[in-house]
């Protein structure tokens, strides 16, 4: 993954909004989106991709499986 590139990937589609993965975030980097989906709800969006920290949190708490994380690659000497 290059730097900058997203490390948590929401399927705006299946988030029905409920915010667990908003309130368990431990660095306080996803948010309600403005957008709404083709379901009516306001999907979660990362506001601040710089402060993630790949925890994977997110991921574990959506019941609707709508959040992926990703680790950056690190590089190796």
């Amino acid at each position: 993954m290059n730097e900058g590139a997203l490390k948590v990937v929401v399927d705006e589609e299946l988030c029905k909004q409920c915010e667990l993965c908003v309130s368990i975030c431990p660095v306080h980097v996803l948010q309600i989106s403005s957008r709404i989906n083709s379901k009516g709800f306001h999907p979660v969006e990362i506001f601040d991709n710089d402060k993630c920290i790949s925890c994977g949190y997110c991921a574990m708490t959506c019941p609707e499986r709508a959040i992926a994380v990703y680790k950056p690659e690190v590089e190796r000497a």
